[in-house]
């Protein structure tokens, strides 16, 4: 559950058996009087207080704020972390706690003296070869839930590589379109934190050229939305700004200053195109994709987007088949 669904309407239940706690970010701050990420940490261990005392809380040993989570819980706690010699991993496993960590490119499960080799990682299409550094703490989460759900390693493991990412599975998840001579990628990061996970995929993703769709949200704080400008002018060639239909109580003029500001502080060279419309700011960076190109998509609307990305690659498959 998100943090922004919990602060609108809090759970959907009173308990639960297993309870992931992934990250805290700085997201949503400002809104119903939570202005710091450890207030919001408060907030996202509502889902760990909530597991039942013979159940397990799945915690991410590589924040420290979700770690900290651990001292109030009566439930279980198992730890998942990207980092193999965590020491936090090291003591818990010592004391024969349960956890699910990176090592060596695979998951294996940490339970009392043992280990159990549930997959490599490259072969989790998930992971996308095992360059989706935030993908992979999703699989190592998912894998946590599943086992102490007591699901089978075998089952476990088929799950993982049969669940393919796609735009009709998983719409506006690291949705990926492969166009004759570029790519397209859409995707919901809509924060720092979200532009700052997907960023190592996009450096590591061979491109000449790396072109972003993006837009601030209107009821963040004035440096959120500079700091995603500035992500935004560290990872992309080129940016495009859009806007959203909603803008949650800002102007546009204010929301677009700020992430020119982040943008230009960053690079003040940097070249920005401004185009409102979502789906004109889309169809302006397939029109002008050139070879090589890289275009990552931050929508508001996924199925338009979709459709539209869609239609195009359609319309240059008939131009090949043609040609």
């Amino acid at each position: 559950m998100t943090r922004g669904g919990m602060l609108r309407s809090g759970l959907g239940f009173d308990y639960c058996d297993v309870g992931i706690v992934t990250n805290v970010a700085a997201d949503h701050l400002g809104l119903r009087d939570i202005n710091t990420v450890e207030e919001m940490a408060q907030v996202k261990a509502v889902i760990s207080k909530s597991v039942r005392q013979n159940g397990y809380a799945g915690l991410n040993a590589d924040d420290d704020l979700v770690y900290k989570m651990s001292k109030d819980l009566d439930c279980n706690v198992a730890l998942f972390s990207l980092d193999e010699n965590n020491p936090r991993i090291l003591r818990h496993t010592a004391r024969g706690g349960l956890a699910v960590v990176l090592k060596n490119g695979y998951i294996p499960i940490f339970k009392n003296s043992y280990k159990i080799r549930v997959d490599r990682v490259a072969d989790i299409p998930l992971t996308f070869g095992g360059r989706a550094k935030f993908n992979i703490e999703n699989v190592l989460a998912a894998t946590l839930a599943a086992y102490v759900s007591r699901i089978p390693v075998e089952d476990i493991k088929l799950a993982l590589r049969t669940f393919i990412p796609s735009a009709a599975k998983t719409p506006g998840r690291m949705n990926v379109f492969r166009f004759s001579n570029f790519e397209v990628i859409v995707d919901y990061a809509h924060n720092a934190a979200g532009l700052q996970a997907i960023g190592g995929f996009i450096r590591t993703t061979d491109a000449t050229r790396r072109v972003g769709i993006i837009a601030g949200v209107g009821d963040r704080r004035n440096e959120d939305t500079r700091e995603l400008g500035s992500l935004a002018a560290e990872y992309f060639d080129e940016i495009i700004i859009r806007q959203d239909k909603d803008l949650r109580g800002a102007s546009l003029e204010h929301i677009n200053n700020n992430l020119l500001a982040g943008i230009h502080q960053m690079n003040p060279d940097k070249q920005v195109v401004i185009i409102p419309d979502e789906m004109r700011a889309i169809a302006h960076a397939l029109e002008n994709a050139e070879r090589g190109d890289l275009i990552i998509i931050f929508f508001e609307d996924i199925s338009e987007a979709i459709k539209l990305v869609e239609n195009f690659r359609f319309i240059q498959d008939r131009r090949v088949l043609v040609d």
